[in-house]
């Protein structure tokens, strides 16, 4: 479907790739200029998903390790930094998800504690992204991925596409069914999370 001008070497594309070959020969400042540009990026995808700060720090950590065992064969073949990232970080959330899920046919989720009047606003809006983070839980895996990454990350479906390695009309397929599911899970908490007049 792309066009020749679009596979041509993405300059950006190539700069990544030669800081990824320093970060993997042992390069200090290739190490901290890599930090800098992906572990803050990391951190959000993973807060978003998860709902939970350790276990957003626990994902970083792991997909920097992961990040430099790949460093060393990276090609720089217009592979983009940006998808591999969301890839490895949306996986490795989701099997903390799929840890969440807990034994099959367990219904409910964890009740917020009571508000006090000051807190409200700022507890509403953490239930909401833990409820939603435990909802996702509940789909299954590439129905998860797909929402995450559309509704929470904000990617195109292309985008999607090539994170998720599959045809845009499964990412299509998938959103959808994710998105009917997930609505279902909240639908009994709506009132209690402020989401009554939400369309989204």
């Amino acid at each position: 479907m792309m066009h020749h001008a679009a596979m041509e070497r993405d300059p950006a594309a190539g700069a990544e790739a030669a800081l990824l070959r320093a970060y993997a020969r042992g390069d200090p400042g290739a190490a901290r200029d890599l930090a800098e540009a992906v572990v803050p990026r990391i951190l959000a995808q993973a807060q978003r998903m998860l709902a939970d700060p350790a276990e957003a720090e626990d994902v970083a950590q792991e997909a920097m390790l992961r990040l430099w065992r790949a460093a060393a064969g990276w090609r720089d073949d217009g592979a983009r930094l940006g998808t591999w990232l969301y890839r490895v970080t949306a996986n490795l959330c989701i099997d903390r998800l799929r840890a969440r899920r807990g034994p099959v046919g367990t219904e409910g989720l964890a009740e917020p504690p009571d508000p006090s009047p000051s807190a409200a606003d700022r507890l509403q809006g953490r239930a909401r992204l833990r409820a939603l983070s435990d909802a996702l839980a509940r789909l299954p895996d590439r129905q998860a991925q797909a929402v995450a990454l559309r509704h929470l990350e904000g990617l195109s479906n292309p985008e999607i596409a090539a994170v998720m390695e599959i045809g845009i009309e499964a990412v299509e397929s998938l959103t959808a069914r994710g998105r009917r599911a997930l609505a279902a899970a909240l639908a009994g908490r709506r009132e209690e999370l402020g989401y009554d007049d939400a369309t989204d």
